[in-house]
């Protein structure tokens, strides 16, 4: 499946149980972005929590640009771990723990006035993944991200559980990075025994 070039932005292909990500820089050229990314975890073996009450800690509506450390989904219960990932072998991989999500660095920050903050992370099917129930999330519910710069309240715009071609078709608006500043949290759905055949997108904007 071919997806045409996006300028300074991402695009998203569903290839089986992986998704992938292709991106070119300014001049249409194809960037370090990784071309798969696998949000999904059969065996995991976590150490750690991940779902607890989230932390008390105060945050801003919208602090300085910086790389994530931590990202808390109060409504969900979720305080988690980011971690900075990038492509290895052209694959973008969640950190290995499914209860830790990834940011990948080579996007936008949280809290940049420009530019989708992709993370992702491990859905397992039998539960144990930081992501297990991101479809629950609901429009107007709040994501916080907190870096060294400070913490940011972020708005969920959408949530929106797609088909892997379908979400191949959408991958250019999902994942552009010449948008205004946004968060797109991505993990896997539909577990049929054998994979998983769809992407759940979460798209949030920083709350104002």
């Amino acid at each position: 499946m071919t997806i045409g070039a996006l300028a300074a932005g991402v695009a998203l292909v569903g290839v089986g149980g992986y998704v992938q990500l292709r991106s070119n820089d300014a001049q249409g050229r194809p960037s370090s972005a990784p071309t798969q990314v696998s949000p999904e975890v059969e065996d995991p073996k976590p150490s750690g929590t991940t779902k607890r009450p989230p932390a008390e800690a105060r945050s801003t509506a919208a602090a300085r640009p910086g790389n994530p450390t931590r990202l808390a989904v109060p409504s969900l219960g979720i305080s988690t771990q980011v971690l900075a990932i990038r492509a290895q072998g052209g694959t973008l991989v969640p950190p290995s723990n499914p209860r830790v999500v990834g940011w990948w660095a080579d996007g936008a920050q949280p809290g940049a006035a420009k530019g989708s903050a992709v993370i992702t992370g491990h859905t397992v099917h039998d539960g144990g993944g930081a992501f297990d129930d991101l479809e629950k999330l609901k429009r107007g519910e709040s994501v916080r991200v907190t870096t060294k710069q400070g913490s940011t309240e972020y708005t969920v715009t959408s949530v929106t559980t797609y088909r892997k071609k379908a979400l191949a078709k959408k991958a250019a608006q999902l994942f552009d990075q010449s948008v205004p500043g946004r968060l797109v949290l991505v993990t896997c759905e539909d577990w049929d025994g054998t994979a998983y055949l769809s992407n759940s997108v979460v798209v949030a904007v920083p709350k104002r």
